[in-house]
Order: C-alpha cells, then structure tokens, then sequence
C-alpha cells in the first residue's frame, strides 16, 4: 500500500519528466508550455495523463505520445500510462508558464 507521501512522490516525478520533454516544433518543454492538463496517479501503477497538443492535426502528436508513454513509465512505480488527448478547451498561449514565454520572448 502506498502513502499519500508516496503517491505524490510519483506524480512529482512525473512532472520533472514531462518537463523534459519537448514539443517537437516549439523549444519548450510540454508542461510549461500548457500542453498537460491534469495528471493522477494511481497506487496500482497506472499513471493518467490528460493533455492537449498546439494543433488538432498536430503531425507529430504520435511522436510525442509515444515519448511521454516511455519516459513516464521509467519512473520507479509506474506500471502503466494512459494519456489522454483532448481538444477541450484548446490550447492557446496563455497556458504557457512564465517560464516558457520567457523563453520564447512572448513576456
């Protein structure tokens, strides 16, 4: 049985991951630049990630699955990991950390 200490323990990890994954056009890392929308963890291992991509037919939203999918699931304590696309409400910049307008000179 995992703690609640333990359960966020994961879910940080889970965001330092993500921040080291990048969008493939814009150099910013996915969390900063807004894309992640919610991430639950659960005790049994499974790891929900609900997220958006900058475009609906984004051409390399498969790649970025994909690097999510394995990045996430080298994290002591994830067994699985579901991501989930979702278009509501849609990505515009002002889901951007101020990290990342910084970066991209926008502040």
């Amino acid at each position: 049985m995992m703690s609640p200490e333990d359960i966020l323990r994961v879910e940080h990890d889970i965001v330092l991951t993500l921040k080291n994954i990048y969008d493939p056009e814009i150099p910013v890392n996915i969390y900063d630049l807004g894309l992640i929308y919610e991430i639950e963890y659960e005790p049994t291992g499974v790891a929900n990630i609900r997220m958006t991509l900058t475009a609906p037919n984004c051409p390399m939203a498969d790649i970025l699955v994909d690097d999510i999918n394995t990045q996430v699931k080298k994290i002591n304590g994830v067994e699985e990991v579901n991501i989930i696309l979702t278009f509501d409400p849609p990505w515009d910049k002002s889901m951007m950390s101020e990290e990342a307008l910084l970066e991209l000179n926008l502040l």
